[in-house]
C-alpha cells in the first residue's frame, strides 16, 4: 500500500528557515555570555560636563615675580678739611731766585741750519726692442764683416774638435752708442760664445737707433758665423 504525504507536512521545505533560527539563538546567547557579569557598575555623576568646562576657566596662570636685589649702599665720601696756615708778618721768607730767559747782556748765536741735499732719482732711459731706425756699426755691414775677420780668434778646443755654427747674440746700444747687456740667445759651444761677447765687447760705438728723429737705446740681435776653412 502507497504511503502519501501532504506537501504542507513535508519538513524538508523549512529546513533553511530552521536553520537560520538556529543560527540567530545561537548568536543570542553567546552575547548574553559575554554581557553578563556578578558585578555591580556605579556610575558616579559628581561632576557635569559643563562644570568641567567652568573648572577650566577659572584657572588663571600666575608668574612669580623676581625681587630685585637690595641697592647697593652708598660709599661713605670723607669731608676734606682744607687746613690754612696763617703766617705772621713777622716770619721771614727765604728768597728765591728766578732766571729769567731774557737777558739784555748775553749775545744771541743763531746758527744755519744745514741744507738737506734732495735726492734727485735718476731717470730710467727706455729701451726700445722696435725703432724706426735701427742701430748700425760705424761704416755698416761691410766695415762690421771686416772688423769680425780682422779680430776674430778661432778656439783652439773649437777647432780641434771641429765644431763651427752661428751663436745669435743680443746687446743694447745707448743713446752715446756705447754697448752693453750682452747676451747670447742661441749657443753653440762655450768656447765659441766666449769669442763672441769679447769680440762683441770690443767693437767701437755704433750709431744709435732713432724713434721720431730723436736717438734711443735700443737692444739689436746680431749673429756671429763661425766657419772652419
Amino acid at each position: 500500500m502507497e504511503i502519501k504525504k501532504s506537501k504542507g507536512a513535508n519538513l524538508e521545505n523549512h529546513r533553511l528557515t530552521y536553520l537560520l533560527m538556529g543560527f540567530v539563538f545561537a548568536l543570542s546567547a553567546i552575547y548574553v555570555c559575554f554581557e553578563y557579569t556578578d558585578k555591580e557598575i556605579e556610575i558616579y555623576n559628581n561632576q557635569t560636563v559643563a562644570e568641567i568646562i567652568e573648572e577650566d576657566i577659572q584657572i588663571d596662570q600666575t608668574i612669580q615675580e623676581e625681587t630685585p636685589p637690595p641697592p647697593p649702599e652708598p660709599e661713605e665720601i670723607p669731608d676734606v678739611i682744607e687746613e690754612i696756615k696763617v703766617v705772621e708778618d713777622d716770619v721771614k721768607v727765604e728768597s728765591v731766585d728766578f732766571n729769567s730767559e731774557d737777558k739784555k747782556d748775553e749775545v744771541v748765536v743763531f746758527h744755519e741750519m744745514p741744507k738737506v741735499e734732495e735726492k734727485v732719482e735718476e731717470e730710467v732711459e727706455e729701451v726700445f726692442m722696435v725703432v724706426e731706425e735701427a742701430a748700425e756699426f760705424p761704416g755698416g755691414n761691410t766695415a762690421l764683416m771686416k772688423y769680425f775677420g780682422d779680430n776674430i780668434r778661432y778656439p783652439v778646443s773649437a777647432s780641434e774638435n771641429g765644431v763651427q755654427g752661428r751663436v745669435i747674440c743680443q746687446f743694447t746700444v745707448w743713446k752715446d752708442g756705447s754697448i752693453s747687456d750682452i747676451k747670447i740667445l742661441r749657443s753653440v759651444h762655450p768656447a765659441l760664445d766666449n769669442e763672441a761677447i769679447r769680440l762683441i765687447k770690443g767693437m767701437p760705438k755704433w750709431k744709435p737707433g732713432k724713434q721720431l728723429g730723436k736717438p734711443v737705446a735700443s737692444r739689436f740681435t746680431l749673429p756671429v758665423l763661425f766657419r772652419l776653412q
